[in-house]
């Protein structure tokens, strides 16, 4: 049973206003509310410092180390935004941030302009309130500035193919769409446009719509896709002839087809982050699905290119040989706009059987909440792990209040229960952020930065022995000399052996010789390899620790004695 238009809240401008003002002062806040942290936000974070530090927009470094597995737009965006508003934990986010602004309008925009108003507000519901889509945004990752830009390619797509799209709406849409493939392609490599042109095959096969492939304006697409596109791959070759072979070979069809990057999972890997993922609509996932098999009145059957679309992309990471959980983050909109459609089909007892979902996963987050601690592996973890506590009850209670109110409203206010049920679960999955920055914190080392920048000079230099550190950089503002562990950027060093130091040994007679010296120096350790200095005697002082790293510096020796030392 539907709500009468002139009730629902849909159709109320104060409504929707006050939702979405409130909506994104929280979002902006959020992308500052906690630290940077390990690996892929410290990162790119650093990536882009480094960028802005050197002025070299061509050729990126992590660490000062020529680095070639992905594009530079995510670190272009992220330089400009330091350059404009300098260094910080929002500033870093700001790109992501704005990618999950993007899918969110950009899908209600198009689901406004093929099914009506009512969908475009759910679908906005939906989407800007998905765990992952609101937690993703969240995140400095590639993954999110690929989805943004995914999602433009797939409505533009949607915008131009829909009945009565004008010749002019038909070609801007296509140009949206093949921009939109570029972008995707400059955000994360081949996959921007791989992932959408076999969507594309696949919907005409099952349509038999091959007249669709008509209607591309490929000739326009294409001069504004290579515009987009060439012009960085043209000028990082010839800076960087090693470049197109890692790029192209290894980061592509090597990171598919192989383990090579020790990312793998089983064939179920994304099933248990999908259904995270939606909440709070998982109870209306399947439905959703199912009901997108069915044929619409107009011609373009635009349901089955949302239903392609998800299916097909969850499929292609699902066999891949490497995967991390972000990975299907480019299926949410598509899913959005199905489930929102969905809504307006499904009885009240379906909507009412969701919002029971959300009771039991709020109920069910109150009595586990009091275990965290019990996550802890080491003692010194513990008060991490303690301090989520708090933070997890409020959620989940939010979450259960929330699916508690949204169940009452169901009958009488169908789509007040719907806001409800979207805006709980945003603020309930916003608090448990907040709750993870202690962990955060020590994750990325950030409360060991006070002691290390006490310790630095403008010539010191910091070593990294045994382990990376990867956000710790971005926050002192200095790259490191990696020392027998190459990490990640073990084909940058191929190309630039000077830049680190092989092995241990060298390294401990290289700092040996600066104590003689009474010069400074900062060293983070492997726990393991400051046992075996210990062993060796080793000069030096401890100025932080814990289980994950112990950062050491030189001894101060009495100037007379350095003095001594420098005469002999």
């Amino acid at each position: 049973m539907k709500t009468n238009l002139t009730t629902s809240p849909y159709e109320s401008n104060r409504t929707l206003w006050a939702v979405l003002i409130a909506f994104l002062l929280t979002w902006f806040y959020m992308l500052g509310a906690r630290t940077l942290v390990p690996t892929d936000e410290g990162r790119y974070a650093e990536m882009a410092r480094e960028m802005v530090a050197t002025g070299d927009w061509i050729t990126l470094r992590l660490n000062g180390i020529k680095y070639f597995e992905k594009p530079p737009l995510q670190n272009w965006m992220n330089a400009l935004t330091f350059s404009l508003f300098g260094l910080g934990d929002w500033q870093a986010r700001l790109w992501t941030g704005l990618c999950g602004l993007i899918g969110i309008f950009v899908s209600s925009y198009t689901a406004f302009k093929i099914y009506g108003r009512r969908i475009a507000v759910i679908t906005a519901l939906v989407l800007g309130s998905s765990f992952y889509w609101a937690a993703m945004g969240h995140i400095n990752t590639l993954d999110m500035g690929l989805s943004g830009m995914m999602t433009l390619a797939l409505c533009g797509l949607l915008l131009a193919q829909r009945d009565g799209a004008s010749d002019k709406e038909q070609r801007n849409g296509m140009l949206l769409c093949w921009a939109g493939m570029a972008l995707a392609t400059m955000s994360k490599g081949l996959i921007g446009f791989v992932l959408p042109g076999a969507v594309l095959v696949l919907y005409t096969l099952w349509t038999r719509d091959f007249g669709l492939w008509l209607r591309l304006h490929m000739g326009k697409g294409l001069l504004l896709f290579f515009a987009i596109t060439t012009p960085w791959f043209i000028l990082v070759w010839q800076a960087n002839p090693e470049h197109p072979h890692f790029f192209f070979i290894h980061e592509h069809f090597q990171r598919f087809t192989s383990t090579v990057h020790k990312r793998g999972g089983a064939w179920y890997y994304f099933f248990p982050l999908l259904i995270i993922g939606i909440v709070p609509w998982l109870g209306l996932l399947v439905q959703s699905l199912l009901k997108a098999l069915k044929k619409e009145s107009s011609q373009f059957q635009a349901k089955k290119m949302l239903l392609v679309w998800s299916v097909f992309i969850f499929f292609f990471f699902s066999i891949s040989g490497s995967k991390l959980p972000s990975y299907i983050l480019p299926i949410f909109p598509a899913l959005a706009i199905l489930i929102a459609c969905a809504i307006e089909e499904l009885s009240s007892l379906q909507i009412k059987l969701n919002a029971g979902l959300l009771i039991l996963i709020g109920a069910g987050s109150l009595a586990s909440a009091g275990k965290i601690g019990g996550l802890a592996k080491h003692a010194y973890e513990i008060p991490f792990y303690v301090a989520m506590i708090p933070w997890a009850y409020a959620a989940a209670g939010i979450a259960l209040v929330g699916g508690i109110l949204a169940l009452i409203l169901v009958k009488q206010k169908r789509d007040f229960s719907i806001i409800v049920l979207a805006v709980s679960a945003y603020v309930g999955g916003q608090v448990v952020f907040i709750g993870h920055d202690q962990w955060g914190k020590y994750s990325a080392g950030f409360y060991h930065v006070p002691a290390i920048q006490a310790e630095l000079k403008a010539d010191t230099p910091i070593y990294a022995v045994g382990r990376y550190e990867q956000s710790l950089p971005f926050y002192l503002q200095r790259t490191t000399i990696l020392v027998e562990h190459p990490d990640e950027m073990e084909f940058g060093l191929g190309m630039q052996p000077q830049l680190w130091i092989r092995k241990r040994d060298d390294f401990i007679q290289q700092w040996q010789e600066m104590a003689t010296a009474n010069k400074s120096a900062v060293a983070f350790l492997n726990p393991a390899i400051y046992e075996d200095f210990k062993q060796k005697s080793i000069p030096m002082r401890v100025i932080g620790n814990d289980p994950k790293r112990v950062i050491i510096a030189l001894p101060v020796q009495d100037p007379a004695t350095a003095k001594k030392h420098n005469s002999n």
